[in-house]
């Protein structure tokens, strides 16, 4: 299993947490009972969670020990569970289903929304951020050099394994028969980073992992002075210094 880097994930915790809040303010008033952050991470969309619904009963589940570890400190009040979305099976009815930048891991995502809202009480929320970003230069650039180098019969079922999601029409196609209302929407963010090494270090935590587990510490450091040359070549420099790293991402929230 991937070892994601609590650290590094938290070097750019402003702009990843900015998607969660950005979700959690299209979630309608619901009484919430029972909340569940899915794929919590270190607990930054957990904490957005607990201040939104201070009355409710509160868990995070995440299938790195690391990053609950750090969650665990951060939202002390919270409750969370080392554990795999693919397998989680909840023994009671949930009100919101909080879920960012998670589920765009997982397949079959048509079997895994129909699971996700089963467990939502009637009226609750089905609340989902996934990266829209397979098709940036950012992760072009790995499949390109996961098939370029000596560790291409290694790397390269890695990147033909990692799943696609669809656009928003066909999520769109796939929920609205589940719910009463559906509110989905795609945002193109646009950061301001201080170089393609920022960039670097951004999927070095997290999408990156899969392609360097894998790898020799010789070959990492090949692997990643090679990622390094595309992405500045990928994303040039402003007048400023700054590079501008485009994010999409696809944002829906779903009321049973």
């Amino acid at each position: 299993m991937t070892t994601w880097n609590s650290a590094l994930y938290l070097k750019f915790e402003s702009e990843r947490t900015r998607a969660a809040g950005d979700l959690l303010a299209r979630v309608p008033p619901v009484e919430a009972k029972f909340v569940c952050d899915l794929g919590c991470g270190p607990g930054n969309s957990t904490e957005l969670l607990a201040k939104a619904f201070p009355e409710a009963k509160l868990m995070g589940l995440d299938h790195s020990e690391d990053m609950i570890s750090v969650a665990r400190r951060r939202v002390p009040t919270a409750e969370f569970v080392h554990q795999d979305i693919e397998s989680w099976r909840p023994t009671e009815q949930i009100d919101v289903i909080f879920a960012n930048a998670a589920l765009h891991f997982l397949p079959d995502h048509e079997a895994l929304m129909k699971r996700l809202v089963s467990h939502l009480r009637p009226g609750g929320c089905l609340a989902v951020q996934m990266p829209n970003n397979m098709q940036e230069a950012s992760h072009a650039a790995m499949r390109m050099l996961a098939a370029d180098g000596p560790w291409a019969r290694r790397l390269v079922p890695i990147a033909k394994g990692r799943p696609m999601i669809g656009p928003p029409d066909e999520y769109y196609e796939l929920l609205a028969p589940l719910c009463r209302e559906l509110d989905i929407w795609q945002t193109n963010y646009l950061h301001s980073l201080n170089g393609p090494d920022d960039v670097v270090s951004w999927f070095e935590g997290s999408e990156l992992n899969p392609f360097l587990e894998p790898l020799s510490p010789e070959e990492r450091a090949d692997f990643l002075s090679r990622y390094r040359a595309e992405l500045a070549a990928d994303y040039p420099r402003q007048a400023n210094g700054k590079v501008l790293f485009r994010y999409p991402r696809l944002f829906f929230v779903l009321q049973k």
